[in-house]
C-alpha cells in the first residue's frame, strides 16, 4: 500500500488535506489512485494512519479510518552520516541514495579541503532542497520515518558532538586501517557515525582529531572511490551486515 508523509497541521476533523501540487500530481497521474482509494499516512510525530481518498482535485483530501500499530523499528542500528560537500557533484544525489538504504541522519559537512562555499542564504536554500529529497525518497522507498537532515556543519562540531555514538568510523586512505567488516564484528553497535572525507581526503590534523575523539579509521579496500561512491557503499554495508 501507498504511503506518504504529512504535517500533523494538516490534519483536522478526521481528515487530511495536501495541497502539494508535485505530491497531488505523483498520486493521482503517477500511481492512478482514485477516490476510495487507501493508502497508509504518517505524520511528524510518527503516527500512521490508514487513510481514504474523498477528493484529489484541485487539493488531495484523505478521511482517517483508523490509526495503526506503531511501527516495527525498521534497523537494528542508527546510522548517521557525516559526509563532506564533494566537488564534482552535488549532496542531492548522496542524500536520496542514503535515505533509500534506511541512514537515520545525514550531515553535509565542511572540512579543510572542501572546496564548495555557500552564503548563508544558499545554505538554507540547500538545506530546504535536501530535506524534501529526503521526504521524496522515504516515500518512494515505503520508508516509516524521514531522516534527519542537518544543516552543513564543520568537522570540529560533528566530532564535539559525537559522544552518544558508541561506533565512529572514519574512512580515510593514509596509515593503518582496519577493514570494515572486522570493526563491525569485532564491536556490536547500536548508533554508528561514520565520516567520510572530501576529495583529497582529511587532512593529518583531522586525522588525529578524529581519533582522538574515539573515531577509528577504517577502510573499504584498496580503490580509491569518490565521495558518493564512499558514502553509499558505506551505509549500504553497514546496513546490510548490521539489519540483514
Amino acid at each position: 500500500m501507498r504511503k506518504i508523509f504529512v504535517s500533523s497541521r494538516d490534519m483536522a476533523d478526521g481528515k487530511i488535506t495536501v495541497s502539494d501540487k508535485e505530491k497531488i500530481h505523483h498520486i493521482r497521474d503517477v500511481l492512478r489512485l482514485a477516490i476510495n482509494d487507501e493508502m497508509i499516512v504518517c505524520d511528524d510525530e510518527g503516527n500512521q494512519w490508514l487513510c481514504a481518498i474523498t477528493a484529489i482535485t484541485p487539493r488531495l483530501i484523505l478521511r482517517l479510518k483508523k490509526k495503526m500499530p506503531p511501527p516495527v523499528s525498521e534497523n537494528k542500528v542508527r546510522l548517521t552520516v557525516a559526509c563532506a560537500l564533494p566537488k564534482k557533484s552535488t549532496i542531492d544525489d548522496i542524500v536520496e541514495k542514503l535515505t533509500q538504504v534506511g541512514v537515520d541522519r545525514v550531515i553535509p559537512m565542511a572540512t579543510e579541503r572542501v572546496v564548495v562555499a555557500f552564503d548563508e542564504e544558499k545554505k538554507q536554500i540547500r538545506l530546504a532542497r535536501w530535506r524534501t529529497i529526503a521526504l521524496n525518497a522515504s516515500e518512494q522507498s515505503q520508508r516509516n520515518s524521514l531522516p534527519v537532515i542537518e544543516p552543513i556543519t564543520g568537522l570540529k562540531t560533528v566530532l564535539a558532538s559525537s559522544a552518544d555514538y558508541d561506533l565512529k568510523l572514519l574512512f580515510t586512505l593514509p596509515g593503518t586501517r582496519t577493514s570494515l567488516k572486522k570493526v563491525l564484528q569485532q564491536i556490536k553497535s547500536k548508533n554508528i557515525l561514520v565520516l567520510i572525507g572530501p576529495e583529497g581526503d582529511f587532512t593529518d590534523e583531522e586525522i588525529e582529531a578524529a581519533k582522538k575523539s574515539g573515531c577509528i579509521a577504517v577502510s573499504l579496500g584498496d580503490l580509491v572511490l569518490r565521495v558518493e561512491t564512499a558514502a553509499v557503499a558505506a551505509a549500504s554495508f553497514i546496513m546490510l551486515y548490521e539489519n540483514g
